[in-house]
Formats: structure tokens, C-alpha cells, sequence
């Protein structure tokens, strides 16, 4: 029998592209053993959007006559504490690739805070900044959360062809990656109902459930975000749940009666690409992107965002992006969905139809 799973969830509303927020720290701050040195941040959790800016916090009380201040990416996972920069004071040094985004904000002589450009999907996690000084090293956490949307996806072969890593490129493939448990919990508070279950970052398995039915492990069970647990990456299969954020480009409509080969061919026409499932997800989301017709995607599928139903789109009572899941591609029945970045591609009036 599937383990409920409920925990306790804070509803975090959805915020404009590249905008920042600060969510309180929760517990006792006293009941934490004393900072000598850091000052114990304020806000534990930093929520931020993708190609945004942000800055995780960390101030000093005050500067030991020698010491040094070490920014890392806990990856708990592989069980790894990914250096990202080390700082003297004076100087400092970038470690990996999220250290080549990384910079220290300076705003004082006592501030060790880390900033972060162009926030990426793979930098949501918990950072640590650690005061290294002798034997009176000490550190504080923080954790970095993307707004975003998590979606399930599937191959056009049907469901359950996934095993992990297959899962974890064809997000990546779709301008998105593997959502983690926190993230599908919350699109669960949010409304996301599904049958199918699927794969998330940490390797385990769930699927999330609003309207308790029969196919779904049955009327008596509650609601909630069910688990199938740990599943062996290498042979086990499942479809997937996917997460993406804010994009920097846009997703806009070319109506036609075009097959898939003409569906790229139209979009490229006007400097743009046809657009991945991830940046429909994302448009939708952030930009509020609204349209009654069916257009081709990247990976062949065939889907239409709805902000606001209404009976003549679909019917549904909840907004969305709808599917027909993936037609024949010699078939000229859609259109299509083109993402372009900022500046490119020519402008397609946009509106609800």
C-alpha cells in the first residue's frame, strides 16, 4: 500500500520575473548555541527566481585578527560541500562553476555576504558560510529556493519509460530538471492532481493526489503526495516531474495548419526556435500566457496554456496547460509556440483567443 505522506506546508504565492524574497526563519533562535563571530541571520530561507540576483546573507560581529570566510553549496545527496569562494578579507578566490557567478557583496568591511548572478535551476539548495578561524571556526546555513512550476512529463511512448537518468535528461532536455520533494509538495498545495508516478532529484518516486479515486490507490486513502520511495535508478521506470523557473526570453504563437518539420521551419523564420514544454510551463506562469490553441512543441507534443478556462477551451475548471498529447508529425493540424530571447525574433501581438 502506496505511504501517505503529509507534512506541513507554507503556500508561498507566485512572484514577477527576477524578484526576491525573504522568508523568516522559523524555530527558536535561542535555543541555538551563540555566534561569536556571525551574526545570526535573520532569514533562514531566501526565495528567488531564475536569472534573478540574489544575495545570502552573512555579516560578522566583528573581525578576528586573522581568519577566513568560506562560502559552500551543501550537497547533501552525495554527501559533498561544493567550495563556491573563499574569502581573507582582502582577498578572495572562486571555486567551480557557481563560483564563476559569485561574488562577495562588500557592503561593509564586516560583510561576508555571498551574491549570486543569473540564478541558475541547479543553484537552489542549502549554502554555508563558515568563519574559519583557528579553533573557533564556526558557520551558518542558508537555503536558496526558486519560484517556479513543477510539471509531469512523459516520453510519446506513453508512461512509465523513464528509469532515473533517462528522467533527469529529458527534464534537462526541456529547459527544466527534476523537481525535489519541496517543490512537489508545494505544487501539490497549489492543485496539482496526478495519477502518474514519477521520479524527483533525490531518486525517490511519489505522485501527488487532491481528488482521492479509484486508479489512484483508491477513495479511502486522503489526499496528499503519495511515495513509492527509493527505486533502482538502473532498471526501475516511471515517468517524470519536472521544475522550472522564470525565463529570460518569450514564448509566443504562430497560428497555421502546420506539420512538426513546418512548425520549426516558421518559428526559425522569425529568429526564434520552437519553444521546449518547460518554457511553455513557464510562460504560463510567469507571463500569464493564455491561448485556446493546440501548437507544437520541441519535443513533438502538442499543448496549450490556459489562464483563464472557459468552456470553449478544454472545459476544464482549472487553469493550465492542456495537452493532446503527440500527434503524428506529418499531421497539419496546429500551430506552434516559438521562444525567443529578450531583443530577438519578430513581435507577435498577444492576447487570449
Amino acid at each position: 500500500m502506496h505511504q501517505l505522506l503529509l507534512l506541513a506546508s507554507a503556500y508561498l504565492s507566485s512572484l514577477p520575473a527576477a524578484f526576491t524574497i525573504y522568508q523568516k526563519a522559523t524555530g527558536n533562535p535561542a535555543a541555538a548555541p551563540r555566534l561569536q563571530y556571525l551574526l545570526e541571520p535573520l532569514h533562514e530561507v531566501v526565495h528567488t527566481q531564475r536569472g534573478a540576483t540574489v544575495t545570502l546573507p552573512c555579516v560578522l560581529r566583528s573581525l578576528p585578527t586573522s581568519y577566513k570566510v568560506k562560502w559552500s553549496k551543501v550537497e547533501p545527496a552525495n554527501f559533498l560541500e561544493n567550495i563556491v569562494l573563499i574569502t581573507n578579507g582582502a582577498q578572495h578566490k572562486n571555486y567551480g562553476h557557481l563560483g564563476a557567478r559569485a561574488r562577495l557583496r562588500r557592503g561593509h568591511r564586516l560583510d561576508a555576504s555571498l551574491t549570486i548572478t543569473n540564478v541558475a535551476l541547479e543553484d537552489e539548495g542549502r549554502y554555508r558560510c563558515q568563519l574559519v578561524n583557528g579553533l573557533e571556526d564556526e558557520s551558518l546555513s542558508l537555503s536558496l529556493q526558486l519560484e517556479g512550476v513543477v510539471f509531469p512529463y512523459q516520453t510519446g511512448n506513453g508512461r512509465y519509460k523513464f528509469n532515473y537518468f533517462e528522467a533527469k535528461r529529458a527534464c534537462e532536455e526541456q529547459d527544466s530538471r527534476l523537481a525535489t520533494y519541496q517543490q512537489l509538495y508545494k505544487a501539490w498545495t497549489e492543485g496539482l492532481d496526478w495519477c502518474n508516478a514519477g521520479w524527483i532529484l533525490d531518486g525517490t518516486v511519489h505522485y501527488p493526489i487532491i481528488n482521492s479515486r479509484e486508479p489512484c490507490g483508491g477513495r479511502l486513502l486522503l489526499p496528499g503526495v503519495r511515495t513509492y520511495g527509493a527505486k533502482d535508478k538502473q532498471k526501475d521506470r516511471f515517468d517524470a516531474f519536472c521544475f522550472t523557473s522564470a525565463m529570460k526570453g518569450r514564448v509566443y504563437f504562430i497560428r497555421g495548419h502546420l506539420n512538426f518539420k513546418e512548425a520549426g521551419q516558421a518559428c526559425r523564420n522569425h529568429g526564434a526556435t520552437i519553444a521546449k514544454v518547460g518554457q511553455l510551463y513557464s510562460a504560463w506562469k510567469f507571463s500569464q500566457l493564455d491561448r485556446c490553441d493546440g501548437g507544437w512543441l520541441a519535443d513533438g507534443s502538442v499543448r496549450y496554456p490556459i489562464t483563464i478556462p472557459r468552456a470553449r477551451c478544454g472545459g476544464l475548471p482549472d487553469p493550465g496547460v492542456r495537452s493532446f498529447g503527440f500527434p503524428n508529425k506529418e499531421q497539419r493540424t496546429y500551430g506552434t509556440y516559438c521562444y525567443s530571447e529578450l531583443g530577438a525574433g519578430l513581435e507577435i501581438p498577444q492576447g487570449r483567443h
